[in-house]
């Protein structure tokens, strides 16, 4: 079983920057791909950014130029750091790992911006 804890989130105003964290644990196998998603109330989870074990990265547009995520695979460790933050932004963001084709998430961790 895999557990993700995560960290970093908290209020920014608009054009400010965060940075989240998210540890993995307790993996006995390899974590394949490490990513983001964010969820707004009455919207579904919608994924921000993943990064792969040998780091090919994909992004929702909506960050594109905004955001990188990057990971430290010895740490089991995915990033995201976020500059130029929107009010849009604000949302639950939750760290999800696909470890052994079974997929984990995190308990979520609340950014907002103020505009």
């Amino acid at each position: 079983q895999v557990q993700l804890v995560e960290s970093g989130g908290g209020l920014v105003q608009a054009g400010g920057s965060l940075r989240l964290s998210c540890a993995a644990s307790g993996s006995r196998f390899s974590i394949n791909v490490m990513g983001w998603y964010q969820q707004t109330p009455g919207k579904q989870r919608e994924l921000v950014a993943r990064i792969t074990s040998g780091g090919s990265t994909h992004y929702a547009d909506s960050v594109k130029g905004r955001f990188t995520i990057s990971r430290d695979n010895a740490k089991n460790t995915v990033y995201l750091q976020m500059n130029s933050l929107k009010f849009e932004d604000t949302a639950v963001y939750y760290c999800h790992v696909l470890s052994n084709y079974r997929d984990y998430w995190g308990k979520g961790t609340l950014v907002t911006v103020s505009s």
